[in-house]
């Protein structure tokens, strides 16, 4: 059965933080050194657009097993990077307490998106988990990237793990992916039909000017540049690697299932935006738009036809008992935003970002 399943890879972007203030650190350069002299090689560990950033990358997995063991993997061995540079390393989709003044990374390219976008780019602090699935051929990665629009904003109600901002609750569970969609490229696109229409699209937006290469093309989801894969990129990033592995799981069963159905009739643009508004304001906690009839129903209703729609896909996976089991648990607890509200009412945002750093590596020394 392993050998047939698609490989996926997650890409986690964390935040360092100072573990007594709360306080954005931004200190990824000397996290970045410390670990280059460490004798940590298995998993990649990266620089982000700035200092108080930083990314890992698992490499590709067949199994929910194997994908758990490297995303612990890659976090233990930024979790020591950000440690030597007297840092913790926090998984959530924006900053709780916030930070003085954000430090963009020294970088050509990064510093050339600060100096374009101003204060837009100054104030990209958000971090987003991107999950990667193997899809063969540049036509069907498109027609994938198509046909999983109806269906991305339920991941991102059962990622959602960003209620705080810079101190201030957000009203919404997902603040990350608001402020995200400020940029020019960001969000749902339309249906693009096929790899040449994907790329016409592509090449018309860095034409205008508005994105400065294909790199800021940041829809929910597209296929990747470098790998054979769909990249699906609405998920705040999940404290919990139980929440990690499920996106990831619902993610391969998406692709999987749509892979192989006709295309359903294409949903407009201003539908999916309110999809996903709805989703991010209150997460599993809310209503959602039904992925198929774009009514609105209970959250848990939404998620049961997700369920039911990927079923057989989950099932050829071994997949079905896990995603079931976690979608119980995202439901009763409210997921990643009830529980850093609950953290707030007994501890304050300080305390927020401890539990966050907690549970970004449980058995970290």
């Amino acid at each position: 059965m392993s050998d047939e399943l698609r490989q996926i890879g997650v890409e986690e972007e964390l935040f360092l933080v100072d573990a007594v203030t709360g306080r954005g650190k931004p200190v990824s350069q000397r996290a970045l050194r410390a670990d280059e002299a460490s004798d940590a090689e298995d998993e990649e560990v990266e620089q982000e657009l700035f200092l108080e950033q930083i990314e890992t990358a698992t490499e590709p997995c067949r199994t929910l097993d194997e994908l758990a063991e490297h995303v612990v993997a890659a976090r233990r061995r930024a979790a020591e990077a950000a440690a030597r540079a007297d840092a913790s390393l926090m998984a959530s989709g924006t900053l709780v307490v916030g930070q003085d003044e954000h430090v963009p990374t020294p970088d050509e390219r990064y510093g050339r998106i600060i100096d374009t976008f101003g204060a837009l780019g100054r104030q990209a602090t958000v971090c987003g988990m991107h999950v990667h699935v193997d899809v063969d051929g540049d036509d069907p990665r498109v027609r994938v990237v198509d046909a999983l629009r109806p269906w991305l904003p339920l991941l991102i109600a059962l990622s959602a793990n960003s209620p705080f901002d810079n101190g201030e609750d957000t009203g919404h569970a997902s603040w990350r992916g608001v402020a995200w969609d400020r940029w020019p490229a960001a969000g749902p696109g339309e249906t693009f039909g096929s790899a040449a229409g994907y790329r016409a699209a592509i090449d018309g937006l860095v034409s205008s000017g508005a994105v400065l290469d294909e790199g800021m093309v940041y829809l929910d989801a597209r296929p990747a540049a470098s790998f054979p894969t769909v990249e699906v990129r609405v998920a705040d990033v999940c404290a919990d690697v139980d929440d990690v592995v499920l996106i990831a799981a619902l993610t391969r069963a998406l692709v999987d299932t749509v892979a192989e159905e006709d295309p359903a009739a294409p949903w407009r643009v201003e539908m999916l935006r309110a999809a996903r508004w709805l989703a991010r304001k209150d997460g599993p906690a809310g209503r959602l738009l039904h992925p198929v009839t774009a009514e609105p129903v209970a959250a848990e209703d939404a998620f049961a036809v997700l369920v039911d729609h990927v079923s057989p896909a989950l099932q050829r996976a071994g997949d079905a008992d896990l995603v079931r089991t976690g979608i119980d648990r995202v439901l009763r607890t409210g997921g990643g935003a009830a529980r850093q509200r609950e953290a707030a009412r007994t501890d304050g945002l300080v305390g927020v970002v401890r539990d966050l750093v907690a549970r970004t590596t449980p058995d970290a020394d």
